[in-house]
C-alpha cells in the first residue's frame, strides 16, 4: 500500500485559518492576556489550559475553539509581548544608538516577562507572528540604512546577545523573588559563600572581592554588565560595515 504523501499541516497558529468565535464574551485576545498574567506570576510550568479556563470562568473546550493547543497559546503569548517592544525609526538616530535603544527595550520587556527568553526557541513558529515580524522588519530598516551587506545576520547577532543576557537575568531575578528578599539583601547574604567558593581560584578571587561593591546596587551592576557587552557586540558589528558612508536612500 502506497504511503500517503499528502503534506501534513504545519503545527502553528500562524499557518492555519482562524476559527470563528463560538462563545460570547470569550475571545482569543482575552485568553492570551490572561495566559500572560499567569505566565508572569508563576512561569510556564504552572500554565495549563484547564487552569486558564477556570480563571476565565469557561470550560477548557471553549478555549480550544479559539486556541487549538498550548503550543499555539505560547506562540500567541510571545507575539503579544513582542508588541510591547520599541524600535526607533531608521532615520531617527545613528544605527548604534537606535540598535542600543531597541536592545534595551527588548531586555526591559524580557525582564517584565521572565518566561519569554526561555521559551523563544521553543514557541513553535512564533517568528511568523505579526508583532515579531514588525519588530524584525524595523530592525532590518536600521541595519539596511546603516549599509550592512547582510542585515539579517546583524539582527540575529543583536537578538542572540539580548536573549542570552536577559534569560540569565530573568532566571536570577526569579531565584531572588522566590526568597522574598530584595535583590540587594539576597546578594549581600550570598556574597560570603560566593567569595569562599572562589577562594583558591586565582583568576576569580579578585573578581569576587570586587563584587562586594556590586552588591550595594545589584540592579545598577546588571545594567553596566549589559551595556558593556552590548557595546562590545556593536563594535564587532561595526567591523562588518563596508568602508565609506552608508548608501544613499
Amino acid at each position: 500500500m502506497a504511503a500517503d504523501k499528502t503534506p501534513q499541516p504545519i503545527p502553528s497558529v500562524w499557518t492555519r485559518r482562524s476559527r470563528e468565535a463560538e462563545q460570547r464574551g470569550l475571545s482569543q485576545d482575552a485568553i492570551v492576556r490572561e495566559a500572560i498574567v499567569m505566565l508572569d506570576a508563576d512561569g510556564i510550568e504552572a500554565l495549563s489550559m484547564r487552569k486558564l479556563a477556570a480563571r476565565l470562568n469557561a470550560g477548557a473546550t471553549s478555549l480550544y475553539r479559539h486556541v487549538a493547543t498550548k503550543d499555539e497559546l505560547m506562540e500567541l503569548a510571545v507575539d503579544q509581548v513582542f508588541g510591547e517592544m520599541t524600535v526607533p525609526a531608521a532615520d531617527s538616530a545613528d544605527w548604534r544608538t537606535a540598535a542600543s535603544q531597541a536592545a534595551a527595550s527588548f531586555r526591559a520587556t524580557a525582564l517584565c516577562h521572565p518566561w519569554l527568553s526561555s521559551v523563544l526557541g521553543q514557541a513553535g513558529l512564533a517568528y511568523l507572528g505579526p508583532n515579531l515580524m514588525s519588530f524584525s522588519d524595523r530592525l532590518g530598516a536600521l541595519f539596511i540604512k546603516a549599509g550592512f551587506p547582510d542585515p539579517t545576520r546583524a539582527i540575529d547577532s543583536l537578538i542572540a546577545y539580548v536573549m542570552g543576557m536577559s534569560s540569565a537575568e530573568a532566571a536570577w531575578l526569579t531565584t531572588v523573588a522566590r526568597t522574598g528578599e530584595t535583590e540587594a539583601g539576597f546578594v549581600a547574604r550570598l556574597m560570603p559563600a560566593a567569595q569562599q567558593a572562589a577562594a583558591g581560584h586565582e583568576n576569580l578571587t579578585e573578581a569576587y572581592a570586587n563584587a562586594a561593591t556590586d552588591a550595594l546596587d545589584p540592579a545598577e551592576a546588571r545594567d553596566a554588565k549589559f551595556a558593556y557587552g552590548l557595546e562590545a557586540m556593536l563594535d564587532g558589528l561595526a567591523l562588518r560595515l563596508p568602508p565609506g558612508p552608508p548608501p544613499a536612500e
